[in-house]
């Protein structure tokens, strides 16, 4: 088949992309029976490792490559997010004589891994930033390392420390909003969760229940709805939990997009802004300071976390490979006027 790709290997085969790069590679730790599957798949598919793939190391071209998911699949773009990120790249390009391109896909789309791997096969960049939730789709990560160019994970949304990732501290945050909804008052402090695929969103679920407990309040599955990150289900969201009795007096949506839709969702039920519920969100995009009241919400350092791990991949850390290392940022609370006491 002409024009085959390590994915169609992998898929033919019924391994994973990292197998069949072993295979090629001719790595000690693949089964005998594996490298024999793996083998024939390459045979049938008359596949053979691109040169540029493989001389990568030596032949990088002075780019950077920061791959995030299409901002246009949203109901609400955060446009500030993109830019912000962009920016941090941008710094560390300008320093050091590198280019930047930048590169939306949707982590949706079929045959995204085959898209990554021909822009890696033409652009040949010394290194990508990943963002999320394209930093912990396993097939994306896997197919970007089977190419052995360096990559840097941005909020991937682990539990456990990895080398190669640039994090936030989503679970430790999300805790001390819910302390701070608590110290003003509020015993029914409600959750609206994010999309599943978002991993590091997930840690801020765990947060809210950390902050409950280190509250002294009792978690309750009525106070807790479902959404994806997007301002209608936010706006759903809302309207399901302030139709319950009794109403929370404060809702604490994992992103700012679904917490701005639960503002519209008080407005329509005639529920006032901080004065019958308080209304918080999380990572302080542009949006949250341009809505009346302006909403209260968690600042992350989106720009400096780029700048991070551009820096890995130019640089390189000491005595290791470019791409390695583990950061955590920090986010810090932005109390503006959508939180107050509670009635």
């Amino acid at each position: 088949m002409a024009n085959s790709t390590i994915t169609d290997v992998a898929r033919l085969a019924g391994v994973s992309i990292k197998t069949v790069s072993r295979v090629v590679n001719r790595e000690d730790a693949v089964r005998e029976a594996t490298r024999a599957r793996v083998e024939a798949a390459i045979a049938k598919l008359g596949y053979a490792p691109n040169q540029s793939a493989r001389d990568l190391a030596s032949r990088r071209a002075h780019l950077v490559c920061l791959i995030y998911d299409d901002p246009s699949a949203y109901e609400l773009p955060s446009a500030g997010y993109i830019i912000r990120l962009q920016e941090g790249v941008l710094r560390v390009c300008r320093s050091q004589g590198y280019e930047l391109l930048i590169h939306p896909c949707s982590y949706r789309r079929r045959g995204v891994t085959r898209e990554l791997e021909a822009l890696i096969r033409r652009a040949r960049p010394a290194g990508i930033v990943l963002a999320a939730p394209l930093s912990n789709t396993r097939s994306i990560v896997a197919a970007i390392t089977a190419t052995g160019t360096p990559l840097v994970r941005l909020a991937p949304g682990l539990k456990r420390a990895a080398d190669g990732v640039v994090a936030t501290n989503d679970r430790e945050f999300s805790a001390e909003m819910v302390r701070y909804l608590a110290s003003c008052g509020h015993q029914r402090i409600a959750f609206i969760t994010g999309h599943p695929d978002h991993k590091a969103v997930g840690m801020r679920y765990l947060g809210y229940r950390d902050g409950l407990q280190q509250s002294g309040l009792t978690f309750s599955s009525q106070l807790v709805a479902a959404g994806d990150n997007s301002f209608g289900a936010g706006e759903a969201a809302g309207m399901q939990l302030l139709e319950r009795e009794p109403r929370p007096t404060a809702i604490f949506a994992a992103n700012d997009d679904m917490a701005v839709g639960v503002m519209r969702a008080a407005l329509r039920l005639g529920i006032t802004i901080p004065d019958a519920l308080s209304v918080a969100g999380c990572d302080d995009i542009t949006l949250a300071e341009q809505v009346l009241p302006p909403l209260t919400t968690i600042r992350q350092p989106f720009a400096a976390m780029a700048e991070q791990a551009s820096l890995m991949l130019v640089k390189g850390m000491p005595d290791k490979q470019p791409g390695s290392g583990h950061f955590v940022f920090k986010g810090t609370l932005k109390i503006r006027g959508s939180t107050g006491p509670a009635p």
